[in-house]
């Protein structure tokens, strides 16, 4: 039974019982608040949220007809408040400001109300709050680590917000496109009366935009492009390294364990499935420059899509790390290899040498393919299969701890409003600018994706660490722990970067960082088990 549905018990009459004794009082079935609502600190039961709405609705009426001195005389006794207890705090306030405003029904729940919203979408909407068990979202607008004060008005929106926006995810994957599309008005209007900057305006503005673009501009089969050039994107990813620690974190935990896995070979190849700028191959350059013993020959594959502008990004970038390399008294060899998908991408065009201690490297990347299979089979098998036939000592993967990869269009979306509202949540942290809204932009790119495309299109389909556990250890791949030197640069990074609220944990062996209690992304390695001919060609 959903949060709104009533409670329905039944009174017998009937004196048919053998014994005299009276039978004890029915047990009452505890309260069940608002899920919400109490990771925001407020104790709501679920079949109150519409009063509760009301309530709020009726004081701002007030608030607005209300002269100062009501206000200054009010704020002499809000400290006798509860606020926890929205329910009640609202009816105290209302009885403060205007005593004539009554507060009454059948239950503790019910509430007159004189003037109702005319256009029929303010609380009365069809939500089934059953898909909203994880959204206990730590949202600056009333979360436990705001950093702002709102008004209780606000509230009533920001809560109104948040419920409009599963109505319409709803209407979407019922295919009801035309009651979505009211719904989108109705959001826009409510964005209108919160704080865009930060916090749920700020989330949620991304997320109707993503619910616009489907809704508007779908075809029948739901498929969106919302696609950046390959210019574009690479600058929003230089933001979103500089703005936040994610990148930075899985840079650093990535070069730890390959110069372990390298430890005592003369020849190395690392294999970047995203190259992008090359912003994590200086730190592994100097590390191996000071190597005991001295450095190793460094073989350096960078994958990344070809270029439409003219020009050549890939060796570009391959000069720089050279030249940066030779500084070090490294010897450094590069090979740019253009793909527009990495399962484009065959074990020929790496040029992996036998004598070669292999690592491959994959932030983030192989994600994108978890979508439906060709003719050969699905995406990630194939790659998984070729990378497993280059026997490397490392496979290093990071991914988004999040499941955006649900077949149901709701699931993925109430999945990816509690993931992102906790990821802008952390970037408030961030004081840089311009690299903050433009990281903003970068994540946008995701929920739009992830919200507006269907089919191949959609190509972020984050997994759970569990997930992959299981993936790669059918794939023919062995756990490697991560070192506790990798846990304590991490922890390092951390303090050098950023504010409280980040944190670093140890999984079974990898490692995660999150914003507070909620995991955004995790590290793990693998090492491959030789498949049979590879043991007998003594690969």
């Amino acid at each position: 039974m959903g949060p709104y549905d009533s409670s329905i018990s039944s009174n017998s009459t009937s004196s048919a019982c053998s014994s005299s004794t009276k039978p004890p009082p029915p047990q009452q079935p505890p309260e069940q608040m608002d899920h919400l609502l109490a990771g925001a600190g407020y104790k709501v039961r679920s079949n109150d949220l519409t009063q509760v709405a009301d309530r709020l609705e009726q004081l701002e009426t007030v608030m607005v007809k209300s002269s100062p001195g009501d206000f200054s005389e009010l704020g002499n006794d809000t400290v006798y408040y509860n606020p926890t207890d929205l329910a009640s705090w609202v009816d105290s306030l209302l009885t403060e400001l205007n005593p004539n405003v009554t507060v009454h029904g059948s239950g503790p729940g019910d509430v007159s109300d004189p003037d109702p919203d005319p256009n029929g979408f303010n609380n009365n909407f069809p939500v089934n709050m059953n898909n909203n068990n994880n959204m206990n979202m730590n949202m600056n607008v009333y979360g436990e680590f705001g950093q702002q004060v709102v008004t209780p008005v606000e509230e009533d929106v920001s809560i109104r917000l948040v419920h409009v926006l599963m109505t319409c995810a709803e209407a979407v994957q019922r295919g009801e496109l035309s009651l979505a599309s009211l719904l989108i008005d109705d959001l826009q209007g409510l964005l209108g009366r919160v704080n865009s900057g930060c916090g749920i305006g700020k989330v949620g503005s991304f997320f109707v935009d993503a619910l616009s673009r489907r809704v508007v501009n779908s075809p029948q089969n739901g498929v969106v492009q919302v696609d950046l050039s390959a210019y574009e994107n690479e600058i929003l990813y230089h933001h979103y390294y500089e703005a936040c620690p994610y990148l930075k974190f899985a840079h650093f935990t990535a070069n730890q364990a390959i110069l372990e896995a390298f430890d005592g070979q003369d020849c190395v190849h690392v294999i970047d499935f995203n190259l992008m700028q090359g912003l994590q191959w200086p730190a592994l350059i100097q590390a191996l420059a000071l190597r005991p013993g001295g450095p190793p020959l460094l073989r350096l594959t960078g994958i990344g899509p070809p270029s439409m502008d003219g020009r050549d990004p890939l060796r570009e970038i391959g000069l720089k790390l050279a030249e940066l390399a030779r500084s070090v008294n490294v010897r450094f060899a590069f090979r740019g290899v253009a793909a527009s998908r990495l399962d484009d991408v065959k074990p020929w065009m790496l040029q992996v040498s036998p004598k070669e201690a292999v690592a491959v490297n994959s932030i983030m990347q192989l994600h994108k393919l978890l979508g439906p299979g060709g003719p050969r089979g699905p995406p990630i098998d194939l790659v998984l299969d070729w990378i497993r036939e280059l026997n490397p000592r490392i496979l290093m993967v990071v991914e988004q701890e999040s499941n955006h990869n649900q077949p149901e269009f709701l699931d993925r979306f109430t999945e990816s409003l509690y993931y992102y509202s906790t990821m802008f949540d952390s970037l408030d942290a961030c004081t840089a600018q311009p690299e903050k809204t433009l990281a903003e932009l970068y994540i946008q790119r995701e929920i739009c994706n992830v919200v507006c495309c269907e089919g191949s299109a959609r190509v972020e389909r984050h997994e759970p660490l569990v997930r992959w556990r299981e993936r790669l250890t059918s794939a023919g791949f062995a756990p490697l722990h991560l070192g506790s030197n990798a846990f304590k640069q991490a922890r390092m990074l951390l303090t050098l970067f950023s504010a409280e609220g980040y944190s670093v944990e140890e999984n079974e062996g990898c490692l995660t960082l999150g914003w507070h209690s909620r995991p955004l992304i995790a590290a793990s390695a693998w090492q491959a088990i030789p498949k049979p001919s590879a043991v007998t060609m003594g690969r």
